[in-house]
């Protein structure tokens, strides 16, 4: 097998990506703000928030508010939720064909129960020819656009569909395919099945297959693609508070050294940061709201004390913030075995939502009623 750091650049499409490295896209996380302040510390392919196709088509304000870019950000890159062939499609071609975008990419992986429930995200590759539908409008509308597929490995232990949906994938053209590897069942519990990214790298052989869990520093990359053969990693919850990730997982998949941990002190300094992007992007008011929930994501590990981390998730305006972190002492450093710290979700397992007969109508291409009618963001 090739080592990683071995390997070339990654291709999907015609996209070349000097480092196999995708961000994932998440609610409310990767907008603009955020999505900058990671490009500032390496290449790779950074996804925006989930957009609604509907809303998307229908013009919703705030979905197009989610699709505006920096100009330097290059490639652009989208994912896409709808169970509408024909919505998908039209969705597709105003990312194109209106906001420039270079990448899309389906979302066939989310297990919230309000997705779920009608039809939509993990729940769609059970209609197997509704999904397949949906991929050919989508490739269709993208003409030389790479479109691209990231799914879990299925609804529960029961009812696993992450082969069968890669071999769909591959069939209608899709550019690339992506694994999280836990069931929507599993939520962010538990384990990541890296084996079955081996046995879906195995089983799709035509298009690049990225691996998706438990990375959670530079070496972890390099295990997984040691171990599956994926040809690229994508990062979720391992790079909140941490967008220095993408460095350290250029560095390792290079051969070269990762750095320490950072001290406190850098660490507020890239929070500082983000808080100004976020102001620049959203304005001071949504701004300083936004910045809060990422307080505690940036000093977890650090012993700063509760009464800390409680002010700096109420800080009303960026000037609060910056006099908050003044306080911090900048030496300390991460408390010994907290460099595995999980941030974000971590909650599950939970039994699946589905529509009734769901599980009937396997070839039923119909999309399934009232299944768009929620907001972008996921």
């Amino acid at each position: 097998m090739i080592r990683p750091e071995l390997a070339g650049p990654l291709r999907i499409g015609p996209l070349a990506l000097d480092v196999p490295v995708v961000l994932a896209p998440m609610a409310g996380v990767t907008n603009r703000a955020f999505r900058r302040l990671c490009r500032e510390f390496g290449a790779g392919l950074y996804v925006s928030e989930m957009v609604t196709a509907r809303a998307l088509v229908e013009g919703n304000e705030r979905t197009l508010d989610m699709v505006r870019f920096d100009p330097d950000e290059r490639p652009r890159s989208v994912q896409l939720y709808g169970v509408d062939p024909r919505v998908i499609g039209e969705a597709v071609r105003i990312l194109v064909g209106d906001h420039d975008v270079e990448h899309v990419d389906l979302n066939v992986g989310c297990p919230a129960a309000k997705v779920t429930r009608k039809g939509g995200g993990a729940a769609l590759p059970v209609r197997r020819a509704l999904f397949a539908s949906i991929l050919g409008a989508a490739v269709e509308a993208a003409g030389p656009v790479p479109f691209t597929v990231k799914m879990r490995l299925g609804l529960n232990d029961t009812h696993l569909t992450y082969l069968e949906a890669g071999h769909i994938a591959e069939d209608q053209g899709a550019a690339a395919v992506a694994l999280h590897a836990r069931t929507a069942e599993q939520l962010y519990s538990g384990a990541a099945d890296w084996p079955a990214i081996a046995r879906l790298k195995g089983a799709v052989t035509t298009i690049p297959v990225l691996g998706n869990g438990d990375i959670l520093d530079g070496a972890d990359a390099v295990r997984m693609m040691a171990a599956t053969g994926c040809d690229g990693v994508v990062i979720g919850r391992g790079c909140l508070g941490r967008p220095w990730l993408f460095r350290d997982l250029a560095d390792a998949l290079s051969g070269r050294p990762v750095r320490p941990h950072p001290p406190l002190g850098e660490v507020v300094d890239v929070l500082g940061r983000h808080a100004a992007l976020l102001v620049e992007c959203f304005g001071p008011d949504r701004g300083a709201r936004e910045v809060r929930k990422h307080t505690g994501w940036y000093l977890a590990g650090y012993p700063v004390g509760g009464e800390v981390r409680r002010a700096l998730s109420q800080v009303g305006s960026l000037a609060e913030l910056h006099l908050r972190l003044a306080d911090l002492d900048p030496t300390l450093t991460l408390i010994s075995g907290a460099e595995r710290v999980v941030r974000g979700h971590t909650n599950g397992p939970r039994p699946v939502a589905v529509p009734a007969g769901w599980f009937d109508g396997v070839d039923d291409p119909a999309p399934p009623p009232g299944a768009e009618v929620f907001v972008s963001g996921g």
